[in-house]
């Protein structure tokens, strides 16, 4: 790395914005956008130009740390990984492979080799025993995906190009950005799509920065997104919108799914969505006759008590209204590697197992992590007693996180790979110091990468732009050294361990003197990206330094061959998914006898990325995340804007100030989530800001998690709000 600017690109998001980044001093002393990225031309969000000032926080890990009782010490690498490998080896040996764990977050999916060697040390170990991020916002689709389409990571998307009507279902990409697919700018997408005479319709409990761009907001009750969907099924037959001949060339259970709609007109469900009989058939008919439409959803819909319901029956949908595969419609994107197929044909997450607790099956070869907190507590065979947290925080974005941090604390080793020393770091036995985004070369992550999730198809490579500071090392070079400390060959090979081993050594002695040990990353992956036929890692910096564009995505490209269920044909109508059905009459009755209880959802500010920049200063403009309600709920519990609150559920209670806002739906209150760090010992602005964490609210356990996806109910459930009583100084973990 050298002083000047360097083409980069954004590893915050999915928008994987093309940056410019300048250096002097090994300092970032500038980050703009690439005016020239062949995607992003020039977009990038707030957190992606002031990423610099988290990663040269003071607070930043630069060695590894070990914890005795309450005393944090420096300690070096060679301590820290030869304790860690004998404590694996013993608990290995003692109670089995799967009595250590993993729990992957958000942030080892935006790199390539990060994921790729966490998995290789879980299986070096021989352990089942995954838990994963995506049980707290997307589960659900992996659930359904790997039902109706054959693999989980097969995930349709709107044509935003062509499309000619879009309805969004409880998702914000305006705010949050795209999820599922990397759209960067994804408001200007949306002018286009209306400038071009695409009618945009927006359905959520508030009217959000998406909504306020659309042509038509309506607001849905929280938590009855699948009644919803059943009724717009419901219209779609009634108005004749069903493609029966296009449908049955691609797929079963036409009847199967249909029939079940039937049993829901909009005149039964609109006690308890809120949207009028007569308004859902009016957007049946704006859906059905425009010449290409998609329905498309997220975590509004994803972390409810029914997500993988829904999700099922959106894709139901846009299957049976003649627009998958469709141009306009949704389309499957190719990736630069054939994931699916390799997945299908490997049985990698393809997994059959179901966790010890509560029986839930593994979605993307991992367990609900809503039932860590349980295989952490409950004695017998298999129980956790070790756990890796790799690129994430549990005990900030995990239901019922106050009861999960007692578990951890049984824990026999809990060791966290992270920049800081987090929430969930600050219980840990040791923490491992990571190179950050801009200190390591990459490739765009998993998405595009094996799965062509892109509205505009790319490839990018970058180089670190920056030296690494002190003692950091990258995920990879860190999991191949406690295969080696624990006596294990990474993927269970002794081969590939001795020969990543083989090569540590000879990139770190053709580095300067005192640099840390770290493998030949920019050949690994060039290395894939050779065994896929595309061009290499230093072909892509030379010849394609703002992005190297691929083929745009094709219509009527998915469903002749690359469904990969047996029957070569979509699934509209699982087993599974139709027993699951069998208890919404249930849910229905539940949701009208909760007609007047206040219900919960979240809400995100463009400055905060879930909570990884609390720890700037110039993002935490406010000390504190607000509760917001509307005018009329707020008059009726007699509270006024500003004044505290006490919101309580079934777990927790926190306290909270109010904000006023009139955008909600009346009986809807907001909390965003990321916020309450008063325990991060490691954080030293964040642990200074007064809010709360919303998962406090949030049940965890067998009996409180989605059956179909392992998915906590995150959103949607409902809470108790009162003027605040007794002490005003909510830090414990139970909220009060």
């Amino acid at each position: 790395m050298s002083d000047g600017t360097h083409l980069t690109f954004c590893r915050i998001c999915e928008s994987l914005c093309g940056l410019r980044v300048t250096v002097e001093d090994n300092q970032v002393v500038e980050v703009h956008p690439d005016q020239q990225h062949v995607a992003t031309s020039g977009f990038s969000c707030p957190k992606g130009l002031k990423q610099a000032q988290l990663y040269d926080s003071p607070d930043r890990l630069e060695y590894p740390m070990k914890r005795t009782g309450t005393k944090w010490e420096r300690v070096s690498w060679e301590q820290a990984l030869t304790e860690i490998g004998q404590k694996v080896k013993q608990l290995r040996g003692d109670h089995g492979p799967d009595s250590l764990a993993m729990y992957v977050g958000t942030a080892a999916g935006f790199g390539v080799l990060h994921p790729v060697f966490a998995q290789g040390f879980m299986t070096a170990i021989g352990s089942k025993s995954m838990y994963a991020s995506a049980t707290q916002d997307c589960s659900n689709k992996f659930a359904v995906a790997r039902e109706v389409y054959g693999f989980p990571f097969t995930q349709p998307f709107p044509d935003l190009d062509h499309t000619r009507c879009l309805i969004i279902v409880g998702a914000n990409p305006v705010i949050s950005k795209w999820s599922f697919l990397q759209v960067p700018n994804p408001g200007r997408t949306l002018q286009h799509l209306r400038e071009r005479g695409g009618k945009l319709i927006v359905v959520d409990p508030r009217k959000t920065e998406t909504a306020k761009l659309a042509d038509q907001h309506l607001f849905i009750r929280p938590n009855t997104d699948p009644f919803f969907y059943l009724s717009f099924l419901n219209e779609l037959e009634r108005q004749g919108g069903v493609h029966r001949e296009r449908a049955a060339s691609m797929a079963e259970g036409i009847d199967e799914v249909l029939a079940l709609a039937r049993a829901w007109p909009a005149t039964r469900t609109e006690s308890v969505t809120q949207i009028p009989a007569a308004t859902l058939a009016d957007l049946v008919t704006t859906f059905r006759t425009s010449d290409g439409a998609a329905l498309y959803s997220s975590t509004g819909v994803n972390m409810g008590t029914n997500g993988s319901l829904g999700f099922w029956l959106q894709e139901c949908i846009n299957l049976l209204s003649g627009n998958l595969d469709r141009r306009g419609g949704t389309l499957v994107g190719r990736g630069v590697i054939d994931f699916p197929a390799f997945g299908k044909r490997t049985g990698v997450l393809m997994r059959d197992d179901v966790s010890r607790v509560g029986h839930f099956s593994s979605v993307n070869d991992a367990f609900p992590g809503g039932v860590l907190a349980d295989e952490i507590l409950t004695p017998g065979d298999k129980q956790v007693r070790a756990l890796f947290v790799t690129g994430g925080n549990p005990l900030i974005t995990m239901a019922n996180s106050g009861r999960l941090k007692k578990a951890f604390e049984q824990l026999e080793l809990l060791v966290t790979l992270d920049l800081f020393r987090n929430e969930t770091g600050s219980v840990a036995n040791y923490v491992l110091p990571c190179t950050s985004p801009l200190e390591r070369p990459d490739l765009p992550f998993i998405f595009p990468l094996m799965l062509g999730l892109q509205k505009k198809p790319y490839l990018q490579a970058t180089r670190a732009v920056v030296e690494p500071r002190g003692e950091v090392r990258d995920e990879a070079t860190i999991y191949l050294q406690l295969c080696k400390a624990a006596g294990l060959g990474l993927f269970g090979s002794t081969v590939a361990q001795k020969v990543l081993e083989g090569l540590l050594a000879v990139h770190t002695r053709l580095q300067p003197k005192g640099k840390q040990p770290s493998l030949p990353q920019e050949a690994l992956l060039s290395f894939l990206l050779r065994l896929t036929g595309q061009p290499g890692f230093e072909h892509l910096l030379e010849h394609s330094p703002h992005g190297w564009l691929r083929e745009a995505h094709q219509a009527d490209d998915f469903v002749q061959d690359r469904v990969l269920t047996l029957s070569r044909k979509v699934q509209l109508a699982p087993a599974k998914f139709l027993e699951q059905a069998k208890k919404l009459d249930a849910d229905f009755e539940q949701e009208r006898a909760d007609a007047r209880s206040l219900k919960l959802i979240g809400r995100r500010a463009v400055q905060t990325h879930n909570s990884w920049t609390h720890n700037i200063p110039a993002f935490v403009h406010e000390q504190t995340n607000y509760l917001y309600m509307h005018p009329d709920d707020a008059r009726r519990a007699g509270l006024s804007d500003g004044a505290l609150a006490d919101v309580t559920s079934d777990t927790a209670t926190v306290r909270v100030p109010i904000r006023i806002l009139a955008d909600l739906m009346p009986g809807t209150v907001a909390l965003p989530h990321g916020w309450g760090h008063q325990h991060a010992t490691g954080l030293s602005v964040a642990s200074k800001t007064r809010g709360v964490n919303v998962n406090l609210l949030a049940a965890d356990g067998p009996g409180r998690l989605e059956k179909l996806s392992g998915m906590a109910h995150l959103t949607g459930f409902n809470v108790e709000v009162t003027s605040a009583a007794g002490p005003q100084n909510p830090t414990s973990w139970s909220g009060l």
